[in-house]
């Protein structure tokens, strides 16, 4: 079956063994001073070891690859005691995988093995989705400032953006994260300045593949002068770098891109 799975770059991968430790299902060793998926029926393909990986050697494809097995890797995970089966319960809810949430649960149930406190993990594991109260108090609150917008193209989600649009010749792209606009509060002097702005988000989204394809043609069609990345620090938000990665690739280009990480509160990290 086709699906999503890793891919290794070998030339990139330095075998520091950070990856391995990313992933909770087991997927990945250290062999021969290189990372290698040593099962595929472990690897489930969303990526939690890409950002773990300081060497950009990882990211995801899609393959002929045999079908994940959730009941194998919680059996296997189960060898490695209850922190390792609880980092895998985070994994799965992090990337909204419920049904093969439940799947482990009913197995660790099923057999009367010990449950980690997976409720816990559920109420606020993942750093994406944990709930924040970020309000200041009145008195931290800035008068407003009214501040013309600096938006210079029409769509920008990358979705239903066009890669035949004029404003995309001799271009300085900006891919952002949907969130990243809303959490920095400065984003149009910033950032958008003199700048096309295409946005999506790398966890949401459904078909990053059609991104890259979509990407690819933009790079190989239009004179792309820079290309600026702006995320949120959160871990699955370092994915939009691996969908323009992978898009310059395929496209045979070789660009330096200007990566800056936006913290929750707001900051430039």
């Amino acid at each position: 079956m086709k699906r999503d799975i890793i891919h290794i770059n070998e030339e990139k991968c330095t075998g520091c063994g950070t990856c391995v430790s990313g992933c909770p299902e087991g997927a990945l060793q250290i062999i021969d001073q290189k990372a290698r998926v040593v099962n595929e029926l472990f690897c489930d393909g969303l990526g939690a070891c890409i950002d773990k990986c300081p060497e950009g050697a990882i990211e995801i494809e899609t393959r002929e690859a045999e079908a994940y097995d959730e009941h194998k890797v919680i059996k296997n995970l189960v060898k490695a005691g209850p922190n390792v089966v609880k980092a895998h319960l985070l994994h799965l809810r992090e990337h909204g995988q419920i049904e093969l949430l439940n799947e482990a649960v009913d197995f660790l149930k099923e057999n009367n093995l010990q449950m980690p406190d997976y409720q816990e993990a559920l109420a606020g594991a993942c750093p994406g989705s944990m709930t924040r109260d970020l309000r200041r108090p009145k008195n931290q609150i800035q008068s407003p400032v009214m501040l013309a917008s600096e938006l210079g193209n029409w769509p920008i989600q990358l979705r239903l953006l066009t890669p035949d649009a004029p404003y995309l010749k001799n271009a300085n792209l900006l891919l952002a994260a949907d969130c990243a606009p809303f959490a920095y509060a400065n984003f149009h002097q910033r950032f958008l300045r003199d700048k096309i702005l295409i946005i999506f988000c790398p966890k949401l989204d459904q078909d990053l593949e059609a991104y890259v394809e979509k990407l690819c043609e933009i790079f190989q069609k239009q004179d792309i002068k820079s290309i600026s990345i702006v995320h949120m620090e959160v871990p699955c938000c370092s994915g939009i770098e691996a969908v323009v990665q992978k898009a310059l690739g395929k496209a045979r280009k070789n660009m330096i891109i200007k990566d800056y990480t936006i913290g929750i509160t707001g900051e430039i990290i």
